[in-house]
């Protein structure tokens, strides 16, 4: 790679790493976990369950997780994709190009929200897009994730363990997820896939502090406060 390739390179990593600010959608996968599936009694989706936050939902390290007014809130711990190469219709087989790096997501659901859109076929724009909904840990460097379908995620509430899982339990992986939404929305840089939640998720509460994080990489702490 020449010098000019280095630099141009090097840039387009320099803003992936402020993909939280630049973003512009964030897309969700529901229920992608094998091991959810007996809890939730449901089969496999055939394809993926896939919902959308806002981009107002992001906060970082040092920001609060807000609970508004009324809502039953759940964490769920995910590893998070960030595009890095936009594009439309990706083949799976070169959707990997298309990765910048990663981060690891809190996917904060109001089940409360959810429950009822569920039973009435609406949407779970609320459920899922509520302000502080999206917390994210720092952008994780391509280079520092070797297999993303071999990371053990962790969650803890008030240091007590929540969830464990590893992204080899995923039903859709990551290349699959970003071909599928791909198909129906073009994907650009700074964009993010959240690639599902292992079991353990649970009701969290304003004075909680929620940690999680990848094993032997890094972890994040978030403390929820009220609206």
């Amino acid at each position: 790679m020449d010098e000019t390739a280095t630099a141009t390179a090097a840039m387009a990593v320099g803003q992936l790493r402020n993909f939280a600010k630049a973003g512009r959608k964030i897309a969700g996968a529901g229920m992608n976990y094998k091991a959810l599936l007996p809890i939730l009694k449901v089969d496999a989706p055939k394809e993926p369950v896939i919902f959308l936050k806002p981009s107002t939902s992001y906060i970082t390290e040092g920001q609060r997780i807000v609970i508004p007014k009324g809502f039953a809130v759940n964490e769920e711990i995910e590893l998070g994709v960030v595009i890095g190469k936009g594009g439309k219709n990706i083949e799976v087989g070169a959707a990997m190009d298309h990765v910048g790096g990663y981060c690891v997501a809190l996917d904060m659901t109001a089940t409360s929200e959810l429950t009822t859109a569920r039973s009435a076929g609406l949407p779970w724009c609320i459920g899922k897009g509520f302000d502080t909904a999206c917390p994210v840990s720092r952008f994780i460097e391509k280079s520092e994730i070797t297999d993303p379908h071999k990371v053990q995620l962790w969650c803890t509430v008030n240091g007590q363990p929540k969830q464990k899982g590893n992204t080899d339990d995923l039903i859709f992986d990551v290349p699959q997820l970003i071909s599928f939404v791909s198909r129906y929305m073009t994907l650009e840089p700074n964009d993010l896939i959240l690639t599902g939640s292992p079991p353990g998720m649970g009701p969290v509460h304003p004075g909680d502090t929620i940690e999680g994080g990848i094993e032997g990489l890094l972890s994040v702490k978030f403390a929820v406060t009220s609206e």
